[in-house]
C-alpha cells in the first residue's frame, strides 16, 4: 500500500511540477522557402495535391486557375516534426497554411524549441470567446406557409430574407457543401436533423469523429451548435425548415465549454484547413477574441484589422482558395467593447449582424468599423426570436444573437450558389452585399443591410468559359413570365443598344453569350419581358447593368464596386518610420506578385513579398534590414509592386 501511495505521489508531482501551456510553433521553411517555384513533379507537390478532394480541386480552379497548389499547401517538413517529437512533445494540430504546429510545452521544452535553427517563432495560443447565447425551450407558433411548403414557426426568419419564394422555384441548396464550426452537434437524434446529409464531422477538442456530447463534456456543450445547424439543415414539415436544407454539410466541433465558454484559435484554424481540403463551399462560425484575459492571451481593438488574429488569417486563406467564409459580428454592441470581433474583421470574410423580425438592428449586434476603418458588419439577418431545434429533441423560439443570424445568412449563400453553381466566392460575396437593403448608404450599424435570397438570385451574373462571357439571369417574381418575350438589350462601350433573345432552359434560367471584345471594353445592358397577361417590364427600371470585359462582377451603372477591379499599392505606415513599417496592397485577382525595396540609386535592398497574392488585402512588413539581415542607413527608399502586367511604386523614408 505504501508503495502504491509513493507511486501516486510521484505521479502527481510529475504532473503538477511541470505545467504546460499551449503554443504555436512556426517553422522557417518547408524544405523550400515561400516565393520559390513549386516543382509539380516533387513529392511535396504531390502530397499537397493528394490532400485535396476532387471537389476541392474544382472549387479552387474557379478562382486559382490551374495553379491550385501554393506554398502554404505544402506539408510541414517531417524532419522538423521529428525533432519536436524527440523532446517528448506531442503535436496537437499541424497547420500547414501557417507552416506551424500547436503543442503543449513546459518551460524546458520551450527553451529547447526556441534554440532550434529551423524555428521562426513560438507564440502562446490565444483563447477566444465563443458567442454562446442562452437557449430556452418554447412552444410552437402557428404554422405559416407559402405555395406547397408549411414552414411552421421558421416562416418569419426565412420570409424576412425572401427565402420561401426561392424555395418555391425549386432552389433549396442542392449541390452545395456548407461547413459549421461550433460547440457540437446532436443532430442524429433530432427529428428535424436526422436526415441531414452530413458527409463528415470531427471533434477538434477530443480529436475524434464524435461531435455530439461525450462523457467529458458539459450537458450544454452541443446545445448551441445543434440550434445553429438546424437553421440551415433542418427539415420537419409544418415545424422547422432550414434555409438551405438540401445542401450537404461538414461539422467541426471546435469549442470547449467545460470550464468557460471559449475556443482555442488553433482548433479553428485546423478545422478550416480540414474543411477546405474536403471541398467545402461555404463556412459559418460564431466566435470572437476574448478581451478579458490579460497579457499575451488577449487581443485588442487595434488587432481587429483583418490581419492579426490566427482565425482571421485562416478565414482569409480559405477565401483565397475559393471558400465563402461567413462569421458572426459579435454581441458586443451594447457592451464596453462595442465593436465587431475577429474573424469578423476580415477583408473578404462576410460578417453578419443581427436585426429583429421587424428589420431593426438589435442593441447587442456588434458595430463597425474595423480598426483600419472598413465598414462592418457586411450583411444582416434575423437574430432575435429565431426558431431552431434544441438538444432536448424539441424546439426553441427564443434563440438570439449574431450567431443565430449568421447561419441564416449562410443559408442564403447556399441558395445563391445552388442556383448559380459556377459562381466564384468573390461573386457570391459581391452579390450578397449588392442586393442587401442598405447597399446605397452603408454604415457601421447596418453595414450593407438585410440579406435577400430572392434579390441575390435574381441579380444577373457573368460566367467566363470557352464560350466567352455568358450573362445568366433568373427571374424571382410572384407572377408568371412569358419566356418568349425575355430580351437582353446591350451596348458595348457606348455603342447603340442591340436587342437579343436569351436562351431558356425550360425551367427558370436564361442566358446570353456576349459578343467578343477586348478587356478594356465594357457592356451596359438591361432586360425586358412580359408577364402572362401581356404587361411589359424593364429590369432595372431606369438604370443599366454594367460589366467590364474580363471582370467577374456586375454593377448598376454608375456604381463603385465593393470588389477590387484592379491593383492598388498603399502608402506605408508609419512613414517616416524607425523600426518597422507596414505596406498593404490590394489585388483583384490571384496573381504572382513581388514587392521589392530599392534604394535611391535603384539598387535592390530586400524582397518583402514573392508569392501568389490573395484577392483583396495583402500585407508585408519591412524592418529596415537588407537581404543579409543588416541594418540599412537612414534615407529615402522606394518599394515596387510587380503584379500581373503592372508595376506600382511609392516612396518611403527611414529615420534612425
Amino acid at each position: 500500500m505504501r508503495n502504491i501511495l509513493t507511486v501516486l505521489v510521484i505521479l502527481l508531482i510529475s504532473v503538477y511540477s511541470f505545467p504546460k501551456d499551449k503554443y504555436l510553433v512556426y517553422f522557417k521553411d518547408k524544405g523550400i522557402t515561400s516565393g520559390q517555384t513549386i516543382n509539380k513533379t516533387t513529392t511535396l507537390y504531390k502530397e499537397a495535391l493528394n490532400n485535396l478532394t476532387e471537389r476541392a480541386i474544382e472549387r479552387r480552379r474557379k478562382v486559382m486557375g490551374n495553379d491550385i497548389i501554393s506554398y502554404d499547401d505544402l506539408p510541414i517538413k517531417s524532419e522538423y516534426i521529428n525533432k519536436l517529437n524527440s523532446l517528448g512533445i506531442k503535436i496537437v494540430h499541424k497547420l500547414t497554411w501557417f507552416n506551424a504546429v500547436s503543442a503543449y510545452l513546459d518551460d524546458s521544452q520551450l527553451t529547447k524549441v526556441r534554440e532550434f535553427p529551423f524555428i521562426d517563432k513560438v507564440e502562446p495560443v490565444k483563447v477566444l470567446k465563443f458567442i454562446n447565447e442562452k437557449i430556452n425551450e418554447s412552444g410552437i407558433e402557428k404554422s405559416k406557409s407559402i405555395t406547397d411548403r408549411d414552414y411552421g414557426s421558421s416562416f418569419t426568419q426565412l420570409n424576412l430574407m425572401d427565402v420561401p419564394i426561392v424555395h418555391s422555384k425549386g432552389i433549396t441548396g442542392k449541390g452545395v457543401l456548407i461547413g459549421f464550426l461550433d460547440s457540437g452537434f446532436r443532430w442524429k437524434t433530432h427529428e428535424a436533423l436526422s436526415n441531414a446529409n452530413v458527409i463528415a464531422e470531427y471533434d477538434f477538442v477530443f480529436d475524434d469523429s464524435v461531435t455530439a456530447n461525450q462523457p467529458e463534456d458539459t450537458s450544454s456543450q452541443d446545445s448551441h451548435g445543434t440550434s445553429v445547424f438546424s437553421e440551415v439543415a433542418g427539415f420537419r414539415d409544418s415545424t422547422l425548415i432550414g434555409a438551405s436544407y438540401n445542401s450537404s454539410f461538414i461539422l467541426a466541433k471546435t469549442e470547449d465549454i467545460r470550464s468557460e465558454t471559449h475556443i482555442e484559435e488553433d482548433n479553428y484554424a485546423a478545422a478550416l484547413i480540414w474543411m477546405e481540403n474536403l471541398g467545402v463551399d461555404i463556412t459559418t462560425s460564431s466566435l470572437g477574441y476574448n478581451e478579458f484575459d490579460a497579457g499575451e492571451g488577449s487581443y485588442t481593438y487595434q488587432d481587429m484589422n483583418g490581419q492579426t488574429t490566427i482565425v482571421v488569417q485562416a478565414c482569409e486563406d480559405a477565401f483565397s482558395k475559393g471558400v465563402v467564409t461567413i462569421t458572426a459580428a459579435g454581441n458586443e454592441g451594447d457592451k464596453t467593447w462595442h465593436y465587431i470581433i475577429s474573424p469578423g474583421d476580415g477583408f473578404n470574410t462576410i460578417t453578419v449582424g443581427a436585426v429583429s423580425s421587424s428589420n431593426i438592428v438589435t442593441s447587442f449586434s456588434s458595430r463597425g468599423p474595423t480598426s483600419d476603418g472598413r465598414i462592418k458588419p457586411d450583411i444582416l439577418a434575423q437574430g432575435t426570436g429565431v426558431f431552431a431545434a434544441s438538444t432536448s429533441g424539441k424546439y426553441t423560439g427564443s434563440f438570439a444573437g449574431t450567431s443565430a443570424a449568421t447561419p441564416l445568412a449562410a443559408g442564403v449563400a447556399g441558395l445563391l450558389l445552388s442556383a448559380h453553381p459556377y459562381l466564384t466566392n468573390v461573386q457570391v460575396r459581391d452579390i450578397l452585399i449588392k442586393t442587401a437593403d442598405n447597399y446605397s448608404t452603408p454604415n457601421n450599424d447596418r453595414g450593407y443591410g438585410l440579406v435577400s435570397a430572392a434579390k441575390a438570385i435574381d441579380y444577373p451574373n457573368v460566367q467566363s468559359d470557352n464560350s466567352g462571357n455568358i450573362i445568366h439571369k433568373i427571374f424571382i417574381n410572384d407572377f408568371a413570365i412569358d419566356p418568349s418575350t425575355v430580351k437582353i438589350n446591350y451596348s458595348v462601350s457606348g455603342s447603340d443598344f442591340t436587342e437579343a433573345s436569351m436562351s431558356y432552359d425550360d425551367t427558370i434560367r436564361y442566358s446570353f453569350v456576349l459578343p467578343s471584345s477586348g478587356n478594356d471594353q465594357y457592356v451596359e445592358f438591361y432586360f425586358t419581358y412580359n408577364d402572362s397577361s401581356g404587361t411589359s417590364y424593364r429590369e432595372p427600371s431606369s438604370e443599366n447593368y454594367l460589366l467590364t470585359y474580363g471582370a467577374s462582377v456586375v454593377s448598376l451603372s454608375p456604381e463603385i464596386n465593393n470588389v477590387p477591379t484592379g491593383y492598388q499599392l498603399s502608402q506605408n505606415y508609419p512613414n517616416p518610420f524607425n523600426g518597422q513599417t507596414r505596406i498593404n496592397f490590394i489585388a483583384s485577382k490571384q496573381k504572382q506578385a513581388e514587392l521589392i525595396v530599392y534604394n535611391i540609386l535603384g539598387q535592390k535592398v530586400k524582397t518583402l513579398f514573392n508569392d501568389l497574392a490573395k484577392i483583396g488585402l495583402n500585407t508585408a512588413n519591412w524592418n529596415g534590414k537588407n537581404e543579409n539581415g543588416t541594418d540599412v542607413s537612414s534615407g529615402v527608399y522606394y518599394y515596387v509592386l510587380k503584379i500581373g502586367e503592372e508595376n506600382l511604386s511609392r516612396k518611403m523614408i527611414l529615420l534612425k
